[in-house]
């Protein structure tokens, strides 16, 4: 062989290298395909197994690989971030029905009393009690001017010249004080009450404002939010638990005339914790959840898209699926076979009331894992069983043979929740934080930009967090803008929704 090689020229010899080469990396790119094949054949094998046989107690008991929820962020990762938000602030600051009977009133509402005495003469008379009558009342949003006055005093000597000191403001020589700016953002983002209705409301109290001016006091105040959306985006990742979801935005950038863009929100829920995160990307491809998911680890529950089946590959992630979405796949088939997606939904309906008992009940996390193993997973096995019996006799495009391939393709992810009693049965608490959003596109149809619609997020974000804390969002805005921009970046944490709330309690506010 090396006496033949000495007669061939250099191209010659450089061809045949790469010939050669070119075989090594057939046979190794053969190898691993063979290699991923026989991975995923066993993974199959495993699955068909425990859908017809079940699955066993001791694979949901405890995995010393797998970590317990709550996760905790690294120190170091924490430094980080703390100094990332710092950084922010100081760039942020020199940047610039029915019911029984009649419903009880509030109690913590002051009360304005207007005394009633009979009329004509009561000198002879004697005031035997009284009947008191209550009514809800109210007064339109009452303007004001705060007027800053400041005084100045000059040293004796001559020697230099003091000014009171004026209050760090939301946008620096602006008109609008915190109030009004929370105020607006609450009426646009909470109550969907577009900004062009909200000037008409300024018209009729005789108070003239530019529609440009408004939209501009909307984007700073939502810029001032910045910093508390970065920390956010750390913190709801900590605990190793997100529930996520997408839905649509129309943006009116677009490379196509007379056409919008179809934006993405990706919606994140940390139960554990009561956080949501609205982060708004141009794209529903798979590049729209690196900044969140990159380096993630933990649950993740989702619907059967391809973008989060391909994170849960990940060995740090495990993917958790919902069944309300493969309960959803049986009612639509009730139409097609009765028979067959009712006893699928009554075996689905048997896991629910499991549940319903833990939080009726209020069992801790071991106690739910516990009751679920005893309960619900003779449930699941008894519904494998008979999927796997039955799907042999079913047309495979008929929405019974769809309905028992979604939970047979997601069988492993769908009883992944009894691994923790932290997890939840489905993603329904996800899907209640986009109803603002799908309410907010009747209202104003679309976002003016990118940026618009990443602001949007933000806001939207906090006020889904307001609402799961049961949080006044006008109250806490108005709050979060007064401080945001004097609090030392280790306490904005502080200005968190669920933090306000313990400072109204306790009679701090």
């Amino acid at each position: 062989m090396d006496t033949a090689l000495e007669h061939l020229s250099k191209e010659e010899l450089i061809a045949l290298l790469k010939r050669e080469q070119k075989a090594v990396e057939t046979h190794q790119k053969a190898a691993s395909s063979l290699q991923e094949e026989n991975t995923y054949l066993k993974a199959r094998v495993g699955l068909l197994e425990r859908l017809q046989f079940g699955q066993k107690r001791e694979r949901f008991e405890g995995d010393p690989a797998q970590g317990v929820l709550p996760f905790e962020a690294q120190p170091e990762e924490e430094a980080i971030q703390q100094e990332e938000i710092k950084e922010q602030i100081t760039y942020t600051r020199k940047k610039q029905s029915s019911h029984k009977g009649r419903a009880a009133l509030p109690a913590h509402l002051p009360v304005e009393e207007i005394e009633i005495h009979p009329e004509g003469d009561l000198s002879d008379m004697v005031c035997i009690g009284k009947e008191v009558t209550e009514e809800l009342e109210c007064e339109p949003a009452r303007f004001f001017i705060r007027r800053y006055i400041r005084y100045k005093y000059a040293a004796k000597n001559g020697k230099g010249v003091k000014t009171g000191e004026l209050p760090e403001r939301v946008i620096d020589k602006g008109i609008p004080g915190a109030g009004l700016l929370a105020m607006i953002l609450t009426d646009k983002y909470m109550d969907h009450l577009p900004l062009y209705r909200q000037k008409q409301r300024f018209a009729r109290e005789n108070i003239p404002i530019a529609s440009s001016s408004i939209e501009g006091w909307v984007k700073q105040a939502l810029e001032r939010l910045e910093p508390l959306y970065q920390q956010l985006k750390f913190d709801i990742k900590a605990k190793g638990y997100l529930q996520v979801d997408e839905t649509s935005i129309k943006v009116l950038e677009s490379d196509k005339k007379g056409a919008a863009h179809m934006g993405w929100y990706w919606v994140y829920h940390s139960p554990l914790d009561g956080l949501v995160l609205m982060d708004y990307q141009p794209t529903r491809g798979a590049a729209a959840t690196t900044d969140m998911l990159k380096h993630f680890r933990g649950y993740l529950q989702s619907d059967g898209y391809a973008v989060y089946q391909k994170i849960g590959q990940r060995t740090e992630v495990t993917p958790v699926a919902c069944w309300a979405h493969a309960r959803r796949e049986f009612e639509r088939a009730l139409d097609n076979d009765k028979t067959r997606a009712t006893k699928a939904l009554s075996l689905i309906q048997a896991l629910y009331a499991v549940e319903r008992k833990a939080k009726e009940e209020g069992l801790s996390a071991e106690q739910t894992k516990a009751l679920r193993l005893d309960e619900s997973l003779p449930a699941i096995n008894e519904l494998g069983k008979w999927i796997f019996h039955e799907v042999k006799n079913t047309l495979p495009k008929s929405q019974i043979g769809k309905a028992m391939r979604y939970a047979m393709e997601r069988w492993d992810k769908l009883s992944a929740y009894l691994q923790d009693g932290s997890l939840l049965i489905d993603n329904n608490l996800i899907e209640n934080a986009l109803r603002p959003i799908s309410l907010g596109r009747k209202n104003y149809l679309f976002a003016g930009s990118h940026d618009a619609a990443t602001r949007a997020g933000m806001i939207y974000s906090f006020f889904a967090i307001c609402k799961k804390h049961t949080v006044n969002p006008l109250q806490w805005l108005k709050h979060v803008l007064q401080n945001i921009m004097t609090i030392n970046h280790k306490n904005i944490r502080d200005l968190y929704p669920q933090n306000f709330k313990k400072l109204v309690e306790a009679g701090n506010m």
